[in-house]
């Protein structure tokens, strides 16, 4: 069954360094999305880039290659792949011997494509090549208001506001206090989220209470940006919308889900917190 209780979450683990396929564990999107009005025809287009820093196999002749990895799971896959058990994938190839990058990458394509069961872009690169500058989501921080916030659970959309009276605006908005935990485990998920759009002024103390109100919510990332922008089409009817979070790095991963009304493509640059 692919559900999370029986994935290898909170499990005791044993890192095999041998190759094997098997350890990927997808679990299904269809039965969160139900729960936030999602059908099988989606209103958003989007993308998780998952970067994985602790990705090392070995050349030919036995000396190791390390590697940071980035991966693209098209939002219109049937499944999520469980972060624990990329892990654990991505460290049996720690004693496997293979012949250089392009064959290695072809191979995690290949595995990462049939757990999620849909195309996975896979992109490998040296730290030399990877090296880069943090930088920021760009928008107005929300952070700096002075509220009164009570409310940490579960995620409140009747915070959310919109002056429909109001001329049409495009903005750009961030906050750094988006926290969440993982459904299984029950350890905290930190994120940075921009949320980008055009149409009525949203109210900004109602979308920053709003998202303090995951501070106790237990669910995957994906789904979490999956329910922001919901949450945010429904109560504020924007004419676009865009939803991204760059959630803090565990276990030498991190993912950050994307969700957009039209069709686009995030950049994928470290902020500070990564």
């Amino acid at each position: 069954m692919s559900t999370p209780d029986h994935s290898p979450l909170g499990k005791d683990t044993v890192y095999t360094g041998r190759y094997d396929p098997r350890l990927l564990f997808p679990i299904a999107r269809a039965d969160q999305r139900a729960q936030i009005g999602v059908a099988e025809l989606l209103p958003f287009h989007g993308v998780d880039i998952w970067n994985a820093y602790e990705l090392s196999w070995l050349d030919l002749r036995g000396k190791p290659e390390v590697a940071i990895a980035e991966f693209r799971v098209p939002a219109s896959s049937p499944h999520i792949i469980e972060s624990k058990s990329l892990k654990l994938y991505l460290n049996s190839f720690a004693g496997e011997r293979i012949a250089d990058a392009g064959t290695l990458t072809a191979t995690l394509r290949h595995d990462l494509s049939a757990a999620a069961g849909a195309v996975i872009g896979v992109q490998l690169g040296t730290v030399a090549a990877r090296a880069q500058r943090f930088t920021d989501l760009d928008g107005h921080l929300l952070d700096g208001q002075q509220l009164d916030v009570d409310d940490y659970g579960p995620p409140q959309a009747d915070f959310l506001q919109a002056d429909h009276a109001g001329a049409a605006i495009a903005e750009s908005l961030v906050s750094h206090l988006l926290r969440s935990n993982c459904p299984v485990t029950g350890q905290p998920d930190w994120a940075s989220v921009q949320i980008a759009y055009r149409g009525a002024p949203i109210d900004h103390a109602g979308l920053l209470r709003y998202l303090v109100s995951f501070r106790n919510h237990s669910d995957f990332h994906e789904q979490c940006v999956e329910r922001i922008f919901m949450d945010l089409t429904q109560r504020c009817a924007p004419q676009q919308l865009s939803v991204y979070a760059r959630y803090t790095r565990r276990g030498g991963l991190d993912i950050n889900p994307f969700r957009s009304s039209v069709p686009a493509t995030p950049d994928n640059l470290r902020s500070a917190r990564q």
